[in-house]
């Protein structure tokens, strides 16, 4: 872990571990994906190159993984269908983490969504991209 690093409360260790390995030795910031309108925290999720949306299995609340949202439109889809994100076992219900790969200047520089399976609790990496603007304090809270 680097010095810098900040996880929240209720990430899996599992999920932590796995999204601190994939930065660029970077500090990041790690933050567990809850449901606004119900507290949920377990979710079937959309992927694509350009980001990833959640849909929360209690309420069915949606949400886009930080700046997501701009680049879900039918023009970027075209080349890039969303695909439901499967564990190896079949399950489609995750628990969601994101990892923010951090800059000197403290802004995001790297978005990593890591999803733990919430039947057998395989992890892995599902979406990344990076970010290339400034200011980027915003994606902090859209998770």
């Amino acid at each position: 872990m680097h010095a810098d690093d900040q996880v929240d409360r209720g990430v899996p260790a599992e999920l932590v571990a796995l999204l601190r390995d994939a930065d660029d030795h970077r500090p990041v910031k790690i933050v567990p994906s809850v449901c606004r309108g119900c507290g949920g925290r377990v979710f079937s999720v959309l992927v694509n190159a350009s980001g990833a949306e959640r849909e929360c299995s209690g309420c069915g609340g949606r949400a886009f993984i930080a700046d997501s949202g701009e680049y879900w439109t039918e023009e970027y889809r075209e080349d890039d269908e969303p695909g439901a994100a499967c564990c190896p076992c079949g399950s489609g219900e995750f628990e969601v983490a994101v990892a923010f790969s951090l800059g000197d200047d403290g802004t995001v520089r790297w978005v990593t969504v890591g999803l733990r399976c919430a039947v057998d609790g395989f992890c892995g990496f599902y979406a990344d991209w990076k970010i290339d603007y400034a200011p980027t304090d915003h994606l902090l809270t859209m998770v």
